[in-house]
């Protein structure tokens, strides 16, 4: 099995718990190194790579996949030089601060034949699995309304100074929000209005860190909604269609699991626990509907097929253009009092 050789643009958060675990266990990547600017950390927990010094010192490295899981503000800049450099990138969400920087590197991939690729981990996740089955499985029927929410109980300011200095890519919306606005278009496609309300909560907070956004279809709506002050979480996911209803919390337990320095496996790894079963209600039934496993595994092995096959990447530098443009939609709306047409 041929091994795709993978450095990473940084071992903070993302590189350390969401990135180096699966590529360490996944036999089609050999995770070389990562560039880190100060603190020395990933020899310690893998003595055989290298700690790069520099940037230029990565791209000139025999890496043919690159991660830039850098601050969302360098993406794009470091995207391209990655891209220029004649390497496959794959990059963490949010993919850039502007659409006109999303389509810029979507050609530029198209233009140099590589792969560009977006790291929406929660497609992946056990819970959105779970309702993806009941879609497909038609026990809803015709799908009226949606709600979708990621919040938390988080009221403190982040330590980390790039999350919270008002950066552009610095806000609940960029972060938490390009997930489920990347699960609403996956599952829906591109909306044809957007209204949205976004807000400061937090004391002495520069960034916005809570949002209401609703997206508008010709047969339905969806609702997207993000919050640092829920402590008593409602339903994530509830579907409301012709034929029945579903709701499902929150239950994915990969990000736990990796915190507690778990190693990735096929068997058992991202299995929920049995009470976060999802609630189905169709034909005068109601029933705890079994959750799938997740598991951020498969989203190495999509790209592995896409590198060595010339297949798809599992999310598309266009599908992240899309998101990008209904953040920047809801932001508007939010400025205008508006409902902003796409």
């Amino acid at each position: 099995m041929r091994q795709i050789k993978t450095a990473l643009l940084a071992y903070g958060g993302s590189g350390k718990l969401f990135h180096a675990p699966f590529l360490e266990v996944n036999d089609g990547f050999e995770l070389i190194g990562a560039y880190e600017r100060s603190k020395k950390n990933i020899k310690t927990d893998y003595p055989e790579v290298k700690s790069f010094d520099s940037l230029e010192e990565v791209l000139q490295s025999d890496a043919e996949l690159i991660v830039v899981n850098t601050p969302i503000d360098t993406h794009f800049e470091f995207t391209k030089k990655v891209l220029e450099a004649g390497k496959h990138a794959l990059v963490e969400k949010a993919f850039t601060t502007t659409s006109e920087e999303a389509e810029e590197l979507h050609k530029l991939a198209k233009e140099k034949n590589l792969k560009l690729c977006v790291y929406q981990n929660r497609r992946y996740d056990s819970d959105f699995r779970t309702v993806k089955k009941v879609l497909e499985e038609g026990y809803l029927g015709e799908i009226v309304e949606v709600e979708i929410r990621f919040e938390r109980y988080n009221p403190e300011l982040s330590p980390k100074a790039w999350k919270e200095n008002g950066n552009p890519g610095a806000s609940i919306l960029m972060d938490l929000g390009s997930h489920i606005i990347d699960q609403a278009l996956s599952l829906f496609g591109y909306p044809e209005k957007v209204f949205a309300d976004i807000r400061r909560t937090r004391e002495n907070t520069q960034i916005d860190d809570y949002f209401d956004i609703l997206l508008y279809y010709s047969d339905k709506r969806v609702r997207l909604k993000s919050s640092y002050f829920v402590k008593e979480p409602t339903p994530s996911y509830v579907f409301h269609g012709k034929k029945g209803s579903f709701l499902k919390h929150r239950g994915d337990v990969q990000e736990d699991e990796l915190k507690l320095g778990k190693v990735p496996n096929r068997e058992n790894w991202g299995t929920e626990q049995e009470e976060k079963t999802g609630l189905l209600v169709y034909n005068d039934r109601v029933v705890n509907f079994p959750t799938f496993q997740g598991n951020y595994l498969d989203f190495y092995d999509d790209l592995y097929n896409a590198i060595v096959n010339d297949k798809k990447v599992p999310v598309t530098a266009k599908q992240a253009y899309h998101t990008t443009k209904v953040i920047e939609a809801a932001k508007e709306s939010s400025e205008k009092g508006e409902v902003i047409e796409l």
